[in-house]
């Protein structure tokens, strides 16, 4: 193993790469492997032109026919604004940049707007697939609103060469059925004309905050997010890395067992995450971890350690932007090589 990953994971080494899961077991799951299309979706109801735009971003990059991914996602121009986003490395208000940065880093695709791809697809849909996000929570409207609207039309991004789709919904929001039928007929047109299907699966609730504590990313919440996701027929599922659990019993909504906590998950940052793998219908549908908002100095450690923490858990890689982007371009190149690396590294196995 690197000495490099096992110094940047620090005090922390030992715990993450040598924890065992004993509550979903290893056995349990379907694990991401270079024959993952043949393994999972050939006896599915993906089309054959689906299942080909699939292996095209699981052949892609550094970690290309690996099973894993490595996706650059750069939207946060529009749900975060362009100001907050770009302001510390303004080359990427220039589009071309997002997608230079994506293809000298070896990352398996990029994910970005309607916009973003569209101005530079002629140049580029050839040279590396391109995922367009299609519905985003607009950030100008007073008072903010958290509501994501659509932003185009499937066919668009079929015609400008787009491989994939990528949609969110906010489930728990007042607008999440609305959401989840918009991305439901969505990614029905995608699949119709041949391209694979990504879910940002985020709850958002002002009432999944319960006395000072923060349950939009407990493992019990999140994991019923990624189960509905995978209702909605999402080829691979997007979710934030989770931080604690507990959520169903704070709130004291829907229905949940305590077997979800005592036997499913346990404190240790692994077991939570295999519980958002198991409601991936068991690994079947990829989990890709978000790699959170840039922090600085400690943004390589922390990006390496939810590296560790996804493919030992059973995930299929990190889709991992701002801690890229916002900083000069070879620093972003060198991290999103550092997350590939855990990924190639045959010695880090699932746990």
């Amino acid at each position: 193993m690197s000495a490099t990953i096992i110094e940047l994971l620090g005090k922390d080494a030992d715990s993450l790469l040598n924890h065992e899961c004993k509550t979903i077991t290893k056995d349990q799951i379907h694990l991401p492997s270079p024959t993952h299309v043949e393994d999972i979706w050939v006896n599915s109801n993906r089309s054959n032109q689906t299942l080909n735009s699939l292996q095209g971003l699981l052949g892609n990059g550094r970690l290309g026919n690996t099973g894993y991914v490595s996706i650059l996602p750069v939207d946060q121009g529009i749900e975060h604004s362009a100001g907050a986003s770009f302001a510390s490395n303004p080359i990427y208000f220039d589009p071309e940049n997002i997608v230079k940065l994506a293809i000298e880093s070896g990352c398996n695709g990029v994910a970005s707007t309607f916009g973003v791809l569209g101005i530079v697809s002629r140049k580029y849909a050839h040279r590396i697939p391109m995922m367009v996000k299609i519905n985003h929570n607009e950030f100008l409207s007073l008072p903010n609103k958290y509501e994501q609207v659509m932003f185009g039309q499937i066919k668009d991004a079929w015609n400008m060469g787009a491989t994939s789709v990528g949609a969110t919904i906010y489930w728990g929001s007042e607008s999440s059925r609305r959401e989840l039928q918009e991305v439901a007929t969505a990614f029905e047109m995608a699949h119709e004309l041949g391209m694979a299907t990504v879910l940002w699966c985020y709850t958002r609730n002002n009432g999944f905050k319960v006395d000072g504590v923060d349950y939009h990313t407990s493992a019990d919440l999140t994991g019923q997010a990624n189960h509905l996701g995978v209702t909605l027929q999402a080829d691979i599922i997007k979710q934030k890395l989770p931080t604690n659990n507990g959520g169903y019993n704070a709130t004291k909504h829907g229905k949940t067992s305590p077997l979800v906590y005592s036997q499913l998950t346990s404190d240790h940052p692994i077991d939570l995450t295999r519980y958002q793998v198991a409601n991936c219908y068991m690994g079947r549908v990829g989990l890709i971890n978000s790699g959170g908002e840039s922090k600085g100095a400690s943004d390589l450690s922390e990006s390496v350690a939810t590296a560790v923490i996804n493919k030992r858990a059973g995930g299929m890689g990190l889709i991992l932007g701002r801690k890229a982007f916002q900083r000069p371009l070879k620093e972003g190149i060198e991290l999103l090589n550092a997350v590939q690396d855990v990924y190639l590294d045959k010695s880090i196995t699932i746990a």
